[in-house]
């Protein structure tokens, strides 16, 4: 394995490689940060252009695209409050409240700073141990994958918003919207209400959009003087103190995001979420988190970046991708004749190599390329009200069309804005809600993998299989203490 290691670093030694992944890491950022634009667009359409190249070439353009965009999608998260990405949800809580404080160069160079951090880290874990990871994930089957998801929820819904019944409720909502389309198990319609368009389910970027997005445009109407006054504030940049004051936090996150890209299924948003919730319940400061806080921000980032290289795991040895990104790398692999699998590294071991090793120069030539393109994207806090709003409601609905070009889609995209007002209106935090829907469907199919390996028994089934048992063992108390201390702490509304 070391000559393999060896001839690999030299394979990515190549110029052409790192042109193309600094091309990549650029455009993945400025669709990123394209409201209504996501990585996964970005990967879709510039996945042609790989396979042109060579697999040490395109493939590395490809991982390129993919640090950069999920960077970028903190970007319109921090400074218009509209998540470029999934996993930039969590970025928006204190990224955009330091904005409205003239602190967001802050804001922008802790979260690059965080996500090259966890990003760095996590690759050269995957390096280093890729190989017992490897064997740990082939042991996790559906009662495993059904625990792990299922407390991940519970954990979510008990750090979310002010009110912990109000979070639970909102999980509830987000799960049954999960179940609205077709069975995944036995094939049958569900809550269609006689509508062809939602046989297929309900689309995940027009939600995203809808709940996020259009009350933070209708507040930017309502607070139109206050915001052209801040619009024309960077503030100062980010200091080492205050990087080295939140370097425990995105430690934290950076084993969160680890843990949790190394399981399929789970991805950047989980991650991001579970970094920033353990951050604030670890914090001295709890309260702060939301208002403009550095280390939610950091928390965020580096959680959902950390996630990058494990998630290559399961991709490069079982061929099973570990989100929808990943699932287009699949296709990029099998295009240049790199079959993931088994026999990969025994075939073609110097290759794989070459790539993980590029992904680690990548995250050098992000930081750059992100601190210098900084001033570049904060031209879009510099646009007056008048002009950005109607360019965002564009993108906004642009970005909810091209996804599946279906004017279904805008539907949903304005169903799903007033139902995010009326949230707001009640305090009703909707990043429950989001979470449930987003897990929803791969739990529903591992707890009915579960019913069917268990022969109907499934408590005793779930509870035979030790990593599973360990897992809800462990996590139950750790539950009941996170809702024991929200409820001390935390007034209900």
């Amino acid at each position: 394995m070391l000559d393999q290691f060896l001839e690999g670093f030299a394979m990515a030694m190549r110029v052409d490689t790192f042109v193309l992944m600094g091309a990549g890491l650029f455009g993945g950022m400025l669709v990123g940060a394209l409201p209504g634009f996501t990585t996964l667009m970005a990967m879709a359409i510039l996945l042609p252009i790989s396979f042109f190249l060579d697999p040490i070439v395109g493939i590395p353009f490809l991982l390129g695209v993919y640090k950069g965009g999920i960077f970028g999608g903190s970007i319109p998260a921090i400074l218009v409050s509209m998540p470029g990405t999934g996993a930039a949800v969590a970025t928006s809580r204190d990224g955009y409240a330091l904005t409205k404080q003239g602190k967001s160069r802050k804001a922008l160079d802790m979260a690059l700073f965080s996500s090259v951090f966890g990003d760095t880290a996590s690759d050269i874990f995957t390096i280093f141990m890729i190989f017992p990871i490897a064997f740990l994930v082939m042991q996790f089957g559906p009662p495993e994958l059904f625990a792990v998801l299922l407390l991940s929820l519970v954990i979510i819904a008990a750090t979310s918003g002010s009110s912990t019944m109000k979070s639970l409720i909102m999980m509830a909502v987000g799960l049954w919207l999960s179940f609205i389309g077709t069975d995944p198990l036995g094939g049958v319609e569900r809550f269609t209400f006689g509508l062809f368009d939602l046989k297929s389910g309900i689309p995940l970027l027009p939600m995203l959009i809808g709940v996020f997005a259009i009350p933070e445009i209708a507040g930017v109407v309502i607070r139109n003087e206050k915001v052209k006054q801040l619009a024309s504030l960077m503030g100062e940049r980010l200091t080492f103190r205050e990087f080295r004051a939140t370097l425990k936090t995105i430690c934290r996150s950076t084993v969160i995001g680890t843990g949790i890209g190394i399981i399929p299924g789970l991805g950047q948003v989980v991650a991001a979420m579970m970094g920033y919730a353990a951050a604030k319940n670890a914090s001295d400061h709890p309260e702060t988190f939301g208002q403009g806080d550095l280390e939610g921000v950091a928390a965020a980032e580096a959680a959902n970046n950390a996630v990058n290289g494990p998630t290559m795991v399961p991709l490069l040895t079982l061929g099973i991708p570990g989100d929808n990104v990943t699932a287009i790398l699949l296709g990029a692999f099998v295009a240049q004749g790199l079959r993931p699998g088994p026999q990969l590294f025994e075939e073609q071991g110097a290759t794989v190599f070459a790539i993980l090793i590029a992904m680690v120069f990548a995250n050098l030539m992000f930081l750059v390329i992100g601190y210098l393109s900084i001033p570049f994207f904060s031209r879009l806090v510099r646009i007056k009200t008048s002009v950005l709003i109607p360019v965002v409601i564009m993108f906004a609905f642009a970005g909810a069309y091209v996804f599946r070009s279906d004017t279904f889609d805008l539907l949903m995209l304005v169903g799903f804005g007033i139902f995010g007002l009326i949230a707001k209106a009640g305090k009703f935090d909707v990043m429950p809600m989001v979470m449930g829907f987003i897990l929803g469907p791969p739990m529903e199919y591992a707890f009915g993998q579960t019913i069917a390996m268990g022969n109907g028994s499934t408590l005793a089934f779930l509870f035979d299989e030790r990593i599973a048992a360990l897992m809800i063992l462990v996590a139950t108390p750790m539950i009941g203490l996170l809702l024991w201390r929200r409820m001390k702490t935390v007034p209900s509304d």
